[in-house]
């Protein structure tokens, strides 16, 4: 396979990148807005589902909540996470307070939690805040060389 899926995190379209670009900011060709932003991405419910479900790259997903403290002291670390991972893997967030219906659906029991979506099925997920170098470290080993 010498192009790769990505929906754009912005607008939802989806888009077909050569590999050999993945490196190079590249833009959704429907909004321009960067398909892998190096920052985690807040996602809406379709977006959730359409790009754990249908993207080829690894997405890791945040699921967490503004009431909840751990999530708001995780934050900045996930940050850090999402420029050491990209553009290998993609990182989002997903508010749970909002979408109760698709943290429902993903099992979430507690938050944060993360979770690793790779060609639409859950790798691995993990509970509980860390800091970036834990977060990098749990999508590496799940991934190999792929991240």
């Amino acid at each position: 396979m010498d192009a790769t899926r990505l929906t754009c995190l912005t607008c939802g379209q989806a888009n077909r990148v050569p590999l050999a670009r993945l490196d190079q900011n590249p833009r959704c060709g429907s909004c321009g807005d960067p398909l892998i932003p190096g920052k985690p991405a807040d996602l809406d419910a379709a977006a959730h589902d359409k790009v754990t479900k249908r993207d080829d790259l690894p997405i890791l997903v945040d699921y967490w909540a503004p009431w909840c403290g751990p999530c708001r002291m995780m934050a900045p670390e996930f940050a850090k996470a999402a420029k050491a991972l990209a553009p290998k893997v993609r990182l989002a967030k997903l508010n749970t307070q909002d979408h109760p219906e698709v943290s429902s659906r993903a099992g979430i029991q507690g938050i944060p939690a993360l979770i690793l979506y790779h060609r639409g099925r859950e790798v691995a997920g993990l509970a509980g805040a860390r800091p970036a170098a834990d977060i990098v470290a749990f999508v590496q080993g799940k991934l190999g060389a792929r991240a």
